[in-house]
């Protein structure tokens, strides 16, 4: 098993950025994929960016393409999610999943999750 603890969030003007932590327990995580979504209020859950369990394929969504990079690094056992150049659409509360399938954007492909970061973006 996985347990996952983001960590990062908090308030930021339009423009800012904000740098996501997500840190893992267990001995497995660098066998796992990793990806951030995210959940405004009234909204779906959507996905946000992935990366491979070597890190070495990323891939994000149109919405934060040029302003989101997620990275890893399997020795701190930890995921991140650089978020630049933020809008106020951007708030919501971010979650860290974990799944043993590569590449996957939707919520039944991930096993393990977060508690969740709150990004507040004002204007």
């Amino acid at each position: 098993q996985v347990q996952l603890v983001e960590s990062g969030g908090g308030l930021v003007q339009a423009g800012g950025s904000l740098r996501l932590s997500c840190a893992a327990s267990g001995r497995t995580f660098s066998s796992y994929a990793m990806a951030w979504f995210r959940q405004a209020p009234g909204k779906e859950r959507e996905f946000v960016a992935g990366i491979s369990w070597s890190g070495t394929y990323a891939y994000s969504a149109d919405s934060v393409k040029g302003r989101f990079t997620i990275s890893r690094d399997n020795d701190k056992n930890t995921a991140y999610l650089q978020m630049n150049n933020l809008k106020p659409e951007d708030t919501a509360i971010y979650y860290c999943a974990a799944s043993r399938v590569p590449d996957g954007t939707f919520r039944y492909e991930y096993d393990y999750w977060g508690q969740g970061t709150q990004v507040t973006v004002s204007s």
